[in-house]
């Protein structure tokens, strides 16, 4: 029997809900499927409700996928996929897969010939790219950069080197309750003309996108970024 096929399903990046930011179509898939493998069950039924899904959310299986997941868990989740059945991926927040573990679940249906179908929805990164005015022609994204320091400085000062070495916008993203000291750590160590993009609580009805020089961060009013999620993005001259 042909295998199913893994629709990679966004979730809402806030509270905007998902009909805001997901098309019709893709709305109709992920409404119609009855097999879910997600980061979290409890938050991935809290997004199926926003959906408004008609079936019973309790008669979705939804299934975790382990943060190292073991071939054998892989196997698993997807022998439903193998005897026929679509299911749907789910991340957190935004597009599954990038910056998520789903990433492994994927390379994983290659391997066994399942279909994958992205479905169109938020990306929080490329949201950022998008409205920052960057090089949206050359860019990286780095994820975590080191909590401590010395080191968290020191790898800003290395991507930033980079940044202008290849003319390249370098994206990172921070745990929300460590916001502040990251921001602390890019004023204190970039060069005043470097660029740098805060992009925070995207479609949700406080988003904030605001991208100036260094030197401007450093003179004006510091940004509110305690426990909000934020995207970072730099790029120097």
């Amino acid at each position: 029997m042909p295998a199913g096929i893994l629709y990679l399903v966004p979730a809402s990046l806030g509270e905007s809900g998902t009909d805001s930011v997901l098309p019709a179509e893709a709305m109709r898939i992920a409404g119609n499927l009855r097999y879910y493998i997600v980061e979290d069950a409890k938050s991935a039924r809290a997004e199926l409700k926003r959906m408004g899904v008609e079936q019973p959310i309790q008669n979705i299986d939804i299934r975790v996928l382990p943060r190292e997941p073991k071939q054998a868990d892989l196997d698993s989740l997807l022998s439903p996929l193998i005897a026929g059945h679509p299911a749907g991926l789910m991340s957190e927040a935004g597009a599954p897969a990038v910056a998520d573990p789903g990433a492994v679940l994927v390379r994983a249906a290659h391997a066994m010939g399942i279909r994958v179908a992205p479905l169109v929805g938020p990306s929080s990164l490329l949201l950022s790219l998008m409205a920052s005015g960057l090089n949206g022609q050359r860019f990286a994204f780095h994820g975590y950069l080191p909590v401590r320091e010395p080191d968290r400085s020191r790898r800003i000062a290395e991507l930033e080197r980079e940044s202008s070495r290849e003319d390249r916008t370098q994206i990172f993203i921070e745990t929300p309750y460590r916001n502040c000291a990251m921001f602390d750590a890019l004023v204190a160590t970039c060069r005043p003309g470097t660029l740098l993009c805060l992009a925070t609580e995207l479609t949700t009805e406080r988003e904030s996108i605001v991208t100036k020089p260094i030197q401007a961060w450093r003179t004006g009013p510091a940004p509110t970024l305690d426990k909000k999620p934020t995207v970072f993005l730099l790029l120097a001259g």
